[in-house]
Order: C-alpha cells, then sequence, then structure tokens
C-alpha cells in the first residue's frame, strides 16, 4: 500500500499494511515545509516508513520534530532511528520519556512483542498540556492520561478542519503497564469537547466526520465504564 493522504500536508505512512504489522499508525505533518512525524512504529523496518514519507512527496531530512504519544514499543520503538537520522527533536510527555530513555523492556511493552528498544534521548519533555510552535503554526500537545501516564494527544488545525491525532484510545487498560482507567475517562471526556472534524488514532485509522469521530470515542468510553 502507498501512504494515505488524509488532507493537504497530512498522510499516513505507517502502520499494518503500509510498513511493518507491528507498526501503529503513524502519520505525517507538513507545516510550512518542516515534517513533524507522530510515532514511529515499532523499530523494525523503519527504512519502510522512510521510502513512505518520500512517496508522499517529502523529503525526510525535512523532519524537524517527531512526537511521541506514549511509551509503548510500537509508537516509540523508531525513535532513536529517526533522531539519529535525520536529527529530528524527539517531543514526549516527561511521564513517559523516562522509560524510553532508559530503555525500559516492560512498561514499553518491548518484551511482549520480542524486540530490542534501542534507548533515546528525549529532548522536549512537556509537563502539562501545551503547544509547539513550528514555523508560525502551533500543534496543540494535550496530557490525556489512562492508557499510559504520560500519553498525549495531537490536535491540528489545518484547512478549517480540527485534526486529532488520538492515539490509542480503544486502550488497552492494563494497570501493570501504568493504566488508570479514571484518568482515561477524563481524558476521552476532554477530547469529545475538542469536536474534532477528523480522528487518526493509532492502529484503527481514520474517521473522517464529527459523528464518526464522535461515535469512536464514545463506544470505548462505554467499554471502559465511563460515566
Amino acid at each position: 500500500m502507498k501512504p494515505l493522504k488524509v488532507l493537504e500536508g497530512v498522510f499516513l505512512v505507517g502502520g499494518a499494511g503500509i510498513s511493518h504489522e507491528a507498526d501503529c499508525c503513524i502519520y505525517l505533518v507538513d507545516i510550512d515545509g518542516s515534517l513533524v512525524l507522530i510515532d514511529s512504529g515499532v523499530g523494525v523496518d523503519t527504512e519502510r516508513i522512510v521510502e513512505n514519507v518520500k512517496k508522499a512527496g517529502y523529503n525526510p531530512e525535512d523532519l524537524e520534530y517527531l512526537i511521541g504519544t506514549h511509551k509503548h514499543i510500537d509508537h516509540i520503538g523508531g525513535n532513536w532511528f529517526f533522531r539519529n537520522s535525520f536529527g529530528c527533536k524527539v517531543v514526549m510527555h516527561e511521564l513517559d520519556a523516562g522509560a524510553v530513555e532508559s530503555g525500559d523492556q516492560f512498561t514499553t511493552g518491548a518484551q511482549l512483542y520480542g524486540v530490542k528498544l534501542h534507548p533515546c534521548e528525549v529532548d522536549m519533555k512537556i509537563s502539562r498540556t501545551t503547544s509547539l510552535i513550528v514555523g508560525q503554526f502551533s500543534l496543540s500537545l494535550i496530557h490525556t492520561p489512562g492508557h499510559t501516564p504520560g500519553s498525549i494527544s495531537v490536535l491540528l488545525e489545518k484547512e478549517g478542519k480540527r485534526v486529532l491525532f488520538g492515539q490509542d484510545i480503544h486502550g488497552p487498560i492494563e494497570p501493570s503497564w501504568g493504566s488508570d482507567v479514571d484518568q482515561y475517562c477524563d481524558s476521552m471526556k476532554l477530547l469529545l469537547s475538542l469536536n474534532a472534524d477528523i480522528l487518526c488514532e493509532g492502529h484503527f485509522g481514520i474517521y473522517t466526520s464529527p459523528e464518526k469521530v464522535k461515535a469512536y470515542i464514545e463506544r470505548y468510553m462505554k467499554i471502559y465504564g465511563c460515566k
């Protein structure tokens, strides 16, 4: 499969069927010629992601930021590769960054996937909901704990659309990995309040209307007993 265009300057460049089967959905955002990668996959066969960036019409040398939405291996396993290869700055929440920097095989799920996590320095550690300024634009980095303590979601306003990168809204909620169902429910309520037009999810694709976004989030809130 080729990279999938979500809207102008936003592409799906990784995930099952596009890159390695264990990869999460990986998104590329073009902001005034500066590229932002949202998550990096499991770290196996990262060259396929690079090729997809090129097929989308971009030069991977222009990668400026790599946002790690949370510490699980299928989302951050390729951080070291992209940082070392292209010099992009890695951005994560401080509550999840430590596991990536230390190469924690357990709480990142690397042991479960049977792969080696390469430790990677996190250049920018956020501690709360904030904005990442790229050129003349800003991305909202929203602390949405629950799946992990340092999970973040990303909101982009582009072409009159509110695009939400809400990785792993579906969970799972696993306390041994640091999940917290009460935090999760609060985070999902926050995401609903954003009234996003498009949802780019972490494993189950892209939802292209406010109604579909709302229904998807509410489905998992019901599964996890959110009130």
